[in-house]
């Protein structure tokens, strides 16, 4: 079998669920999740990576020999070099963590890590809503707000690798206090449990975000203003990014873009209305084209990248 035609193993943590994808000739091939909350502790949950690792491979009955590499987008500040987890914002027990060494030594496969908004934005730039764009953000609107940059058709990281923490703009002088240190970062305002705490405020009963999402569509006015009040936020921020990055597309994705087009109308009213014109113009604003699947697919993109580097 061609070197190109290896099978890669796709996964995406986040906050939430970890998602891997089997990945043959860039296409998922098969799947599993799991809830990332079953494994309290870093050691529990590096274990469940080993183990399903091994259990996705024996199920597709695919030898590790066919196995190009792992991929493995996560949430927070990563050392792609040197495969080191600074720490993840959202999920407590990690720090400086050999993550890439740990797992290349439990499956004795390639390993690369990068961080998990930076792979859905290498995906979308390459075979999604920004295929063919040169110079793109890539947000993710979940548990936290992720951003990753592609300048000049390459993924940019930045002099300490962690470029992209859009979700750690500041919005405020001052504000609510956010789990990587900050104040008042957009995440505070844009975050899924932001969200769930307001729509708890107004209806008094906990509501899931598909469930709030249904009700603004259906034209639920505290609903509608719930979204709108979380799309101005993005859309401030939004428009800094826009003024100083000057983008051709800003894709956005995650559980909170399912919200439909009062995030993506609102977002591109404030950036018409905030950034500078010639900047606003030259800018499209799309909803991501790869869904739950971009994370593994950017995952396995980066396998194949960072091989054909060496």
């Amino acid at each position: 079998m061609a070197r190109n035609e290896k099978h890669i193993i796709g996964i995406d943590l986040g906050a939430t669920n970890i998602k891997f994808g089997l990945l043959y000739k860039g296409k998922i091939i098969s799947k599993k999740s799991l809830p990332t909350r079953d494994f309290p502790s870093r050691e529990n949950l590096i274990f469940a990576l080993g183990q399903t690792i091994e259990e996705i491979l024996s199920e597709a009955n695919v030898p590790k020999k066919n196995v190009l590499g792992i991929g493995i987008g996560l949430p927070g500040p990563i050392d792609s070099l040197k495969g080191i987890v600074h720490y993840f914002p959202n999920i407590p027990g990690w720090r400086n963590v050999r993550l890439r060494d740990i797992l290349k030594k439990r499956t004795s496969l390639p390993v690369f890590i990068d961080n998990d908004a930076n792979l859905m934005a290498l995906a979308e730039a390459r075979i999604g809503s920004a295929k063919g764009k040169t110079n793109v953000v890539g947000i993710t609107l979940g548990t936290g707000v992720g951003g990753g940059i592609i300048v000049q058709g390459k993924l940019y990281r930045g002099s300490s690798l962690t470029a992209g923490e859009i979700g750690h703009i500041p919005l405020n002088e001052s504000g609510p206090k956010c789990p990587c240190g900050g104040t008042a970062c957009l995440e505070r305002y844009v975050g899924n449990s932001r969200i769930l705490d307001q729509a708890k405020k107004s209806f008094g009963e906990t509501i899931s975000l598909e469930e709030l999402s249904r009700m603004s569509l259906s034209g639920n006015k505290a609903a509608r203003k719930i979204w709108e009040n979380a799309a101005q936020h993005l859309g401030i921020a939004l428009s800094g990014v826009v003024n100083f990055f000057n983008p051709d597309t800003i894709v956005i994705g995650g559980g909170v873009a399912n919200a439909g087009e009062i995030i993506f109308a609102t977002v591109r009213k404030v950036i018409r209305a905030r950034s500078m014109p010639t900047s606003a113009r030259a800018v499209r604003i799309v909803k991501a084209k790869l869904g739950n699947d971009a994370g593994m697919i950017g995952a396995g993109l980066l396998v194949k990248e960072e091989l054909h580097k060496r």
